[in-house]
């Protein structure tokens, strides 16, 4: 016998893994998103209350003491001994970055960045954070990145939080394969047809397409259209996967085009404003099915409904009828609006698709007892889904399209725009102006008069390099004492303003009055990111003719300022 035979166990060598630990990622995708300097990276965001859902969601985390400790940078250092991070790429030959971010309570104050460099080969590495020197600034845990030296990479990531002495960890629970031909499955997708509606437009798509003619599918919401979750984005989200789906199963020869516009953070008050840019392309498109998503974006819509209502008649509407859908999608504590907006789809017989139905009545189960798939496995995080929820997604709208295939509706109500609103349609009519269109408006630009490029940033239709939202703006470069004000004169009945959130303190407040009254103060801050934000200044049932005026707030005259365009109805 060798001596190597001989010898016993042996000690491990590192003893951080003796240490009680959870997940807060465990077999997730990560993608090298393009970057302008050449990189790809994959920024997975942990402020504002992500990190403790990770570990909620992820590291089976109950425990509200721990849970409370990881929402601030000084609760983060006395629970966490270590941070244990693999990544798994296939050639297992590419080097990753990773990096662990504190923010500080402002964007310019110094915050911790914790880094460390390896071969993505799979091997945990392990960084002791006893070794680290903290700034004092540090507020909250910020972001997590994983830095590679070209874009395009796809791998796995585990990250896990080995524990100080004096904590102890939950169980860490592990999965079984989704099976998608099983047939708990299927009756779990079923029960995702909340209300078919009339199926006459949506079969007259699939005619079509079984004609060999081109079709064009499209989807408008939040994020979850936008692909959040999606790994890569531009692949695997739901809008990407039900189009191939769709032409493998009903195209014969033609073309199967998407027009995919999600806007991350965005409720449909923003929705009905972008929609001819962003869905018919200024004209230049005319789908034939929109698909309408932000069931989980709407709860801070100031009018608790209309705006959705007003954009599902302005879709109704087209005359080329397409194919209306309403998709409702979940947030992983089980919540969407669809008891909110549903009723606008009863109103108009339109087919509803429902997310939550569907995968909620299972999450709770055990496996082996009806559970078909978890919250870990549907949930990229707490908002948004993974590549699994994201097929699920899909095989939701599918199971729509299929039942409309053997739907009997010969015709719909010729007067169905002619019903009475379920929650109001005040902005049906309702259209962008812009720097570049600003239809018959007279702008003076004041001081107003730049052109702000650092923009929410937004991967449409197949494409993986976003492009900026409102690109044709009104921007106020904080560079004078006394800046004059925006100064528009503008026939309409009702007005909203769209203006750029962000995270920087060096944008400011600016004031917003309609015919010498202030309408409202636009705060950039109340977000907190670079994030397109919809607000109503006007609301009358007659046309006049109105002065509208935006000057930066008293103390703000040396902070930046930007207007993204305006949402107006005549």
């Amino acid at each position: 016998m060798s001596n190597e035979e001989r010898k016993g166990p042996v000690a491990p060598k590192d003893p951080t893994k003796k240490r009680p630990y959870f997940y807060i990622m465990q077999d997730k995708g990560i993608f090298a998103a393009p970057q302008p300097d050449g990189r790809g990276i994959q920024f997975i965001y942990e402020d504002s209350g992500r990190l403790p859902d990770s570990a909620k969601l992820t590291g089976n985390v109950t425990d509200e003491k721990l849970l409370d400790m990881l929402r601030t940078a000084e609760g983060f250092k006395k629970l966490v001994h270590s941070i244990g991070v693999s990544v798994t790429e296939d050639s297992k030959t590419e080097k990753v970055n990773f990096v662990f971010q504190m923010y500080g309570a402002n964007q310019c104050d110094p915050a911790t960045m914790v880094s460390k460099e390896f071969v993505a080969d799979g091997s945990e590495q392990i960084i002791d954070l006893t070794e680290i020197t903290w700034y004092d600034t540090d507020t909250v845990p910020g972001q997590i990145r994983f830095e590679f030296e070209k874009s395009g990479i796809q791998a796995m990531a585990d990250v896990c939080f080995y524990l100080h002495d004096g904590f102890e960890a939950p169980e860490q629970l592990s999965d079984s394969a989704v099976d998608f031909e099983s047939d708990a499955y299927k009756k779990m997708i079923a029960k995702s047809v909340m209300s078919k509606g009339n199926l006459l437009r949506l079969r007259s798509v699939i005619d079509k397409a079984k004609r060999g003619e081109d079709v064009t599918l499209s989807f408008i919401g939040g994020s979850i259209t936008q692909g959040a979750g999606a790994i890569p984005i531009h692949e695997k989200c739901y809008a990407r996967i039900y189009a191939d789906a769709f032409e493998k199963e009903f195209a014969n020869g033609g073309a199967v085009n998407l027009i995919k516009a999600g806007v991350g953070g965005t409720p449909s008050e923003l929705g009905m404003i972008r929609f001819e840019r962003d869905v018919l392309r200024d004209g230049k498109e005319k789908p034939d099915l929109i698909v309408i998503e932000f069931a989980v974006n709407d709860e801070g819509d100031e009018t608790q409904g209309v705006c959705y209502e007003s954009l599902v008649r302005k879709c109704l509407a087209l005359p080329w009828k397409p194919a209306v859908i309403l998709l409702f999608a979940v947030f992983s504590y089980d919540w969407n609006l669809q008891d909110r907006l549903s009723p606008v789809g009863t109103n108009y017989d339109l087919p509803m698709v429902s997310v939550l139905d569907a995968v909620t009545p299972q999450f709770g189960l055990k496996p082996g007892e009806g559970r078909v798939i978890s919250k870990k496995q549907f949930f990229y995080d707490i908002y948004h889904p993974s590549n699994l929820g994201h097929q699920v997604m899909c095989d939701c709208l599918m199971e729509m399209t299929r039942e409309s295939v053997s739907s009997t509706e010969s015709e719909e109500d010729p007067a169905l725009l002619e019903r009475k609103p379920a929650i109001g349609a005040d902005f049906e009519k309702v259209f962008l102006i812009d720097r570049e269109n600003p239809g018959s408006a007279e702008v003076q630009v004041g001081a107003f008069s730049g052109t702000d490029k650092m923009l929410q940033m937004v991967e449409m239709d197949s494409e993986v390099v976003p492009v900026p939202e409102f690109p044709y703006n009104w921007y106020y470069d904080g560079e004078s004492d006394n800046p004059e004000p925006f100064c528009m004169k503008i026939n309409c009945k009702k007005l909203l303003i769209v203006s750029k959130d962000s995270g920087e303190n060096i944008f400011g407040t600016a004031e917003v009055y309609v015919d010498g009254k202030k309408a409202i103060d636009a705060d950039p801050h109340i977000n907190g990111w670079t994030h397109c934000n919809p607000l109503i200044i006007l609301n009358e049932e007659e046309n006049k003719t109105h002065e509208v005026e935006v000057r930066m707030a008293k103390g703000d005259e040396r902070k930046k300022f930007t207007i993204l365009g305006f949402g107006v109805v005549e």
